[in-house]
């Protein structure tokens, strides 16, 4: 006996397809449409600018940021000196062609190696110390870097000495190295001393300590060669490196010894050289005076005679028109010619030369 529920279960087909049909349900799936799903835009409410037209016109007070950024300082209280800044803007960096970088931060890290905070990092006292250091073009230089670019110590060393000590310089420096050659009339001691300051103008010139002795020795002229060959006691490059540095520097510092006497008698004698230059300048500009006057002297004039009336007829003290022996006759046809003739013969007399008296 089989009761309802059961015959439906086992002979009617169920009334859900989709539990014994997996195709149909497939089909039926693919044929349903989704409807896309829409989003309402809300629109922004913006609030009006309530600024003026001078303060939408007035400039901005920020995008001042400095291109060094000090780190954190844990220590509480702490502030720079003004002494120690006025230490640091006695001598500044300005950027000039003839100023060397390196020297500058040689000399800058002398002075802050010298101070010692607590819980202050030495490179957050270089990065805050720098810019009094600078002025001028190098201070130009570090206004214009990028705000935040520089977070430390290296990093403003590196862009500082690209700047201001491009790689043509480098280049030059170390063809000035390699063809280093003592100048005329240059003491020994005076050649050292160019020659270590070409390398310290250069400190990343990459050469090795032979090769600068090298360099040197060969650059020296012949009678200071053969004097650190002297004092070497045979040729000088067949010692050691140290062995020759420090032949090289006894006889820089003999060199200065000898002449120590003489600079400090020059000095000591200063005044009274001054005052023997004074007197001398003095009596040679008389002398010379006396001699430009001597030159000058205008001749006496000479003396003019005066002239005499004479008479061209008789050679007498008296005019031709007055002579006895013409009984006072005048020829007028011969006046002009009579009258030249007395005025030559009257230059005549002047300059010594005898007067002919023509016959009538």
């Amino acid at each position: 006996m089989q009761t309802r529920s059961s015959s439906n279960f086992i002979g009617e087909p169920s009334t859900n397809p989709t539990s014994t049909n997996p195709k149909c349900r497939n089909r039926r799936c693919s044929k349903q449409r989704v409807k896309p799903f829409a989003l309402e835009e809300v629109p922004v409410v913006t609030m009006a600018d309530q600024r003026t037209m001078v303060e939408l016109l007035r400039a901005p007070t920020e995008g001042y940021a400095e291109a060094i950024i000090v780190p954190p300082i844990p220590a509480e209280h702490f502030e720079l000196k003004h002494s120690l800044i006025n230490l640091v803007t006695s001598k500044q960096f300005f950027g000039f062609e003839k100023e060397d970088p390196h020297a500058h931060i040689r000399y800058f890290n002398k002075i802050t190696s010298t101070l010692k905070y607590k819980d202050v990092p030495e490179t957050s006292i270089k990065l805050m110390l720098f810019p009094f250091s600078i002025d001028g073009p190098a201070r130009i230089w570090l206004d214009k870097e990028p705000s935040r670019s520089i977070l430390t110590w290296d990093d403003l060393v590196s862009k500082f000495i690209n700047h201001f000590f491009p790689p043509s310089k480098t280049t030059n420096l170390r063809n000035e190295i390699s063809n280093f050659q003592q100048k005329f009339e240059e003491t020994f001691s005076e050649a050292w001393d160019r020659f270590k300051d070409l390398l310290r103008a250069c400190p990343h010139h990459g050469f090795t300590e032979l090769h600068q002795l090298d360099t040197f020795y060969n650059g020296l002229n012949p009678s200071d060669q053969d004097s650190l060959n002297s004092a070497a006691g045979g040729n000088l490059l067949e010692r050691s490196a140290q062995d020759v540095l420090k032949i090289i520097e006894n006889k820089s510092k003999v060199r200065n010894s000898r002449n120590k006497p003489i600079v400090s008698q020059v000095k000591a004698s200063n005044v009274d050289s001054s005052e023997i230059a004074s007197a001398v300048a003095s009596a040679v500009t008389s002398a010379m005076t006396a001699m430009f006057k001597q030159h000058q002297v205008t001749p006496a004039p000479a003396s003019v005679k005066a002239v005499e009336e004479s008479c061209v007829t008789c050679g007498g003290a008296h005019s031709y028109r007055q002579c006895p022996a013409t009984d006072g006759n005048t020829f007028s046809g011969n006046q002009d010619n009579i009258q030249g003739y007395v005025s030559a013969a009257v230059v005549n007399y002047n300059q010594g030369i005898p007067v002919i008296v023509p016959r009538v």
